[in-house]
């Protein structure tokens, strides 16, 4: 088998995104002396940790050909919950807010994968378009967080609680970037080398094909809905923790956000084209842009 070789021009489309995210890299080291500092680089994935898990959850939806509108809501509301749990089962004296926070977390999570299914039954069964469904929800959640926390922020928060997205691995590695890590290590190995990572390319690809091929479009629609808003309960969870409250005003813009670094990484909205790396590469060029500036 003879190898061609590429050309320079076949060279600049593939690492494109590569060479341009490098070029911004240099141009900021040399503005900033301080920009390659290990603080700074530590500070730039502690904050932007919780938009890319939400990233990471986006692209399997836009593989699917779909969009999720709704996923800075659930952040908001999943801090919320968080915070009202821990305070609510303190004061009643069920358990103390040290461990009644961890109860909130796992209902924070529950109730936001409760959302993605409640979204993809939406999607599948009554064929309503996700970009409709996800922007109703947006107004909704958001309500749903500003009634519930009475419009304040909620600091009913233990001290430990800041631990997840203030503290450290080793005093080194910010504990935000170790749940990037899994979460970016999880997305990679489902889209490279599981069967499900396969069904969702196949059923943005060519949906009719994939339902003739034997795959369930509509669980695999389903299931990526959900998925996306699990990442976003993490992410709430994290934000929450690095202010140590629940305010319904969090992840406001968010969405656009996630959306822009699955499509600067490669991803195409029409479905079926799109990776990891590429999403991560994507909110990488986003936050140094934010962080350079």
């Amino acid at each position: 088998e003879i190898k061609k070789k590429m050309t320079v021009k076949e060279f600049l489309i593939r690492y494109n995104a590569i060479l341009i995210l490098a070029a911004l890299i240099i141009i900021s080291a040399i503005l900033s002396p301080v920009f390659l500092s290990t603080q700074n680089i530590f500070n730039l994935l502690r904050q932007n940790t919780p938009i890319m898990l939400i990233a990471m959850g986006m692209l399997l939806v836009v593989l699917t050909g779909g969009i999720d509108l709704s996923v800075g809501s659930t952040v908001a509301l999943s801090g919320v919950i968080t915070a009202l749990t821990a305070g609510k089962l303190s004061e009643a004296g069920i358990m103390p807010m040290e461990s009644a926070v961890v109860l909130g977390m796992i209902l924070a999570v529950i109730v936001s994968i409760g959302i993605g299914l409640f979204n993809g039954f939406l999607l599948t069964k009554f064929k309503m378009p996700s970009f409709i469904i996800t922007l109703g929800m947006l107004n909704l959640l958001y309500g749903v967080a500003a009634v519930i926390s009475s419009g304040f922020p909620v600091t009913t928060l233990p001290s430990w609680y800041s631990v997840f997205g203030a503290g450290s691995i080793g005093g080194i590695l910010p504990v935000p970037a170790g749940f990037l890590v899994a979460v970016f290590i999880i997305v990679l190995i489902i889209l490279k080398y599981s069967r499900f990572g396969r069904a969702v390319y196949a059923v943005g690809g060519n949906p009719e094909s994939a339902r003739l091929s034997g795959i369930n479009v509509n669980k695999v629609k389903t299931s990526v809905m959900m998925i996306v808003q699990a990442c976003c309960a993490i992410s709430g969870i994290l934000l929450s923790s690095q202010v140590m409250s629940g305010t319904f005003s969090f992840g406001r813009g968010w969405e656009m956000t996630a959306i822009s670094a699955v499509i600067i990484g490669g991803a195409s909205l029409a479905g079926g084209r799109g990776t990891a790396s590429g999403t991560f590469l994507g909110l990488l060029f986003l936050g140094i842009i934010n962080n350079a500036m």
